[in-house]
C-alpha cells in the first residue's frame, strides 16, 4: 500500500534526524518511492520560544497495515530520541506522522487517515504536492495542488533548504 508520511524536526541535526528517519524506514522495509524536498517553517501552535522546523513529506510502499505501521513509526521516533509520551506541539527530534493510506479511510482512536489536518498546513501540504500534486484523498474533494492554492494561512512562507536528494540517504 502506498504511505504519504509527514517528517518534521525542530531540534539537534534537523536534516540528520529526517534522513535517519528515511533510512530506518528502508531498512524497516518501506520502498521509498518518492521524496519532496526539506522546508525549514516556523513553529504551529508551539511553546514560545520553539526552534524552526524542518519539514518534508516521502511517499513510501508498505506491506504493513496502517496500525502496524503507525507503531513502527513511533518506535522510529522513540529510537531518533523522541521521549515516549511526548507533549503535544511541544519542540522535538523527530515526528513522523501517515498522511494517507491509499485510498483507506481509516478512523479509529489515535489513527486517522487520511489526517484530518492535512489540508490546514502549508508544511503538510506544500512538500505534499511535491511528490503527489494530483492526489485527491478521500474526504477532500479537491488535489493537493488545489488544496495548497486554496489554502488560507497565517503560516510564514515555507524556505527550501535541501531538495529531494538532501532527505535520501
Amino acid at each position: 500500500m502506498e504511505y504519504g508520511i509527514a517528517l518534521g524536526s525542530n531540534l539537534g541535526d534537523r536534516l540528520g534526524v529526517l534522513r535517519e528517519a528515511v533510512g530506518q524506514m528502508r531498512e524497516a522495509g518501506m520502498d521509498v518511492l518518492a521524496a519532496s524536498r526539506v522546508y525549514e517553517t516556523e513553529p504551529v501552535d508551539c511553546p514560545e520560544g520553539s526552534g524552526a522546523f524542518l519539514n518534508a513529506v516521502v511517499v513510501v510502499g508498505s506491506r504493513l497495515e496502517p496500525r502496524a505501521l503507525l507503531r513502527e513509526l513511533q518506535s522510529m521516533e522513540v529510537r531518533l530520541g523522541r521521549p515516549a509520551g511526548h507533549g503535544f506541539h511541544e519542540p522535538r527530534t523527530v515526528d513522523l506522522d501517515i498522511l494517507y493510506a491509499g485510498d483507506r479511510v481509516v478512523r479509529e482512536p489515535g489513527l486517522e487517515l487520511p489526517h484530518p489536518r492535512l489540508g490546514e498546513r502549508r508544511f503538510v501540504l506544500e512538500p505534499l504536492a511535491d511528490v503527489r500534486p494530483s492526489l485527491v484523498l478521500p474526504g477532500f474533494g479537491a488535489s493537493v495542488a488545489e488544496l495548497l492554492r486554496s489554502l488560507v494561512s497565517v503560516e510564514a512562507p515555507l524556505r527550501v533548504v535541501a531538495g529531494a536528494a538532501g532527505l535520501i540517504p
